[in-house]
């Protein structure tokens, strides 16, 4: 079974906060994020990380809008990295040298990342011994 990120360890990898990735992932579908029901966290694979990281440079870059970053991320990873339009424009993206990037950091992030809480939360107390 392939790793799967958390939204922590994942936002920290793409220096995003972790609003911003979940709010991204809340409003648009992104191959390879696992969403279940509700109060189960997201799970993101690294080709889902892969293409937020090929459309964050496409927004800072070329200021592309998301949604269509998004979409133009996902047909640049399926097509290794190469896009022909009719009118004879071509996009060429590196995805070796993305995807190398995006490893090293995930590396060092799911070092850092805080781990999800589980269970109930602790009861409050009020001090006193009784």
């Amino acid at each position: 079974m392939p790793r799967a990120y958390t939204i922590a360890t994942a936002a920290l990898a793409l220096h995003v906060s972790n609003k911003w990735l979940d709010n991204t992932l809340s409003h648009y579908r992104v191959q390879g994020v696992t969403q279940e029901r509700q109060g189960i966290s997201r799970r993101l694979s690294v080709e889902s990380l892969t293409i937020l990281a090929i459309a964050l440079t496409l927004v800072n870059d070329l200021e592309t809008p998301l949604a269509k970053a998004l979409s133009l991320a996902t047909a640049l990873l399926a097509s290794g990295g190469q896009l022909a339009f009719l009118s004879g424009a071509k996009i060429h993206v590196d995805i070796e040298h993305i995807s190398a990037a995006l490893l090293e950091r995930l590396e060092h992030a799911v070092e850092i990342a805080p781990l999800p809480r589980r269970g109930r939360p602790p009861q409050k107390t009020t001090g006193r011994l009784d």
